[in-house]
């Protein structure tokens, strides 16, 4: 991927983990079982997240990490599917591409 269209995704799934834009955020059972001030807890975590590195972004498009909140190792992944959500996007940088963000305790991948 080029440089520029690589800028590009990494900024469409900053603007959805960030603010919540362009796609949809899903979190798994073991998150929300933790309860509200959890989820919020995770929720400005990944908001803030910036530590992107080679080693854990070697793609440059922001859309994994894992991180610790409130003691407990959370990871969240974005994923490209197309505009029907029936396969994966052909180009994650168009806009027809449909984002989702899934957040999950470690334990349950």
């Amino acid at each position: 991927m080029k440089p520029e269209k690589r800028a590009r995704v990494a900024a469409l799934n900053d603007q959805l983990r960030q603010k919540g834009i362009g796609g949809r955020i899903l979190m798994t059972t073991g998150v929300t079982d933790q309860g509200r001030k959890f989820v919020l807890a995770v929720v400005a975590a990944m908001r803030k997240y910036s530590d992107f590195t080679g080693d854990n972004d070697p793609y440059g498009e922001h859309d994994f990490a894992a991180m610790t909140v409130e003691g407990q190792r959370v990871f969240w992944k974005i994923d490209y599917y197309d505009q029907d959500m029936r396969m994966g996007a052909a180009d994650p940088a168009a806009e027809t591409t449909s984002r989702v963000l899934t957040v999950g305790l470690a334990n349950e991948y």
